[in-house]
């Protein structure tokens, strides 16, 4: 019940109460009291004339008071509640990329208004901080990238120099494997911080998908090989998208990784592209393997989320490719879903606007 009904109601009982009080000591007054102090030869006629007396007022002032009362009320809570109405719709629009903007203020110093002022401070305050996060991630994956570089050459020449036995080319390459895993941690973070600053500017243009996603099938049989996983392309309709062609090539690799890594030996991926309606085009990855659980996926969008079983801790990863490939898809005003079924399936949806 909102607040806006409750309060009506409270003032209609108060009214009716008022009006029962007032009722009584009118009957007492103009009924009661001229009974009691009437001469013992008063008629029962005239007794019954002051009862239909007493009724009639209540009828004629009494129901036309109590509708006045209710009409006048629900106006009344609905003007009082105006200005928290507005302030709900304003606050619905709130997001971490608005938070500069301010809640509009009535200007009367009441209570609302006050509330509305704490508000657009505190969201102040929000801004602040994410920008000072921002800001703290940009500066920190730029000065990580540094000494990354310089780590990875520095290993890779020392694997080139002669007389190193096996066990200390085994430690240079894992070793290897770990910086490779840092800077594309650095390098995901970048990306996503950029993103979520606005930073980053898509080069939108007419893109053919089918030929898109015809290269990255090709890109899939490769990395599928090592894990012994079967890659079909089951559909690929000639379809046009406004897009970024480096973004979407980005997109497709993300995806067609993890369907590959997240699979299990022997298992399959199958990939199509197809229009399901005259505006949309839609992308669809499938594989097998363990699956995700029901209650994990509402985050697998989330940064450096690796849950288990269907993120094994020996597969290589980070954690960001599916927030990265969100991100994407977002840019490029589409929609991207997760379905899976553990120990059966997993396929990944991802819906595009085609160009017009």
């Amino acid at each position: 019940m909102t607040i806006r009904t409750r309060l009506t109601l409270w003032y209609v009982g108060i009214i009716f109460s008022s009006l029962l009080v007032m009722v009584g000591l009118c009957y007492h007054e103009f009924v009661i009291e001229p009974r009691q102090h009437a001469r013992r030869h008063k008629e029962l006629e005239s007794e019954q004339e002051e009862a239909f007396e007493a009724l009639g007022m209540l009828l004629w002032c009494g129901v036309p008071a109590a509708l006045l009362a209710i009409g006048g009320s629900w106006w009344l809570m609905r003007q009082a509640m105006l200005p928290v109405v507005a302030m709900t719709e304003a606050a619905e629009q709130v997001n971490e990329r608005n938070l500069g903007g301010q809640l509009p203020r009535s200007g009367n110093g009441d209570e609302l208004d006050r509330l509305t002022e704490v508000f657009n401070a505190m969201t102040v305050r929000l801004d602040g901080a994410f920008h000072r996060i921002r800001e703290f991630t940009l500066h920190a994956s730029h000065e990580l990238k540094t000494p990354l570089t310089v780590l990875h050459g520095e290993m890779e020449t020392a694997l080139q120099e002669p007389g190193l036995s096996e066990e200390q080319r085994e430690r240079y390459h894992s070793q290897l494997d770990e910086v490779r895993r840092l800077s594309k941690i650095v390098d995901g973070l970048t990306l996503l911080t950029k993103a979520d600053a606005g930073l980053i500017s898509l080069k939108l243009e007419p893109v053919q998908l089918d030929e898109l996603v015809r290269d990255a099938f090709a890109d899939a049989q490769i990395l599928a090989k090592p894990f012994k996983v079967q890659v079909s392309l089951s559909a690929c309709e000639t379809i046009t998208i406004p897009g970024d062609r480096h973004r979407l090539r980005q997109l497709l690799l993300n995806l067609t990784d993890n369907a590959a890594k997240y699979n299990e030996p022997g298992g399959t991926m199958e990939i199509d592209l197809r229009r399901s309606s005259t505006t949309t085009a839609q992308l669809g990855i499938t594989n097998s393997g363990k699956g995700i659980p029901a209650d994990l996926l509402p985050h697998v969008f989330d940064r450096f989320f690796r849950g288990d079983p269907s993120h094994d801790s020996t597969v290589e990863g980070c954690g960001l490719g599916l927030s990265i490939a969100k991100w994407i898809v977002t840019a490029h005003k589409g929609t991207i879903e997760i379905a899976s079924r553990p120990s059966e399936f997993t396929r990944v949806v991802v819906t595009f606007p085609i160009a017009s």
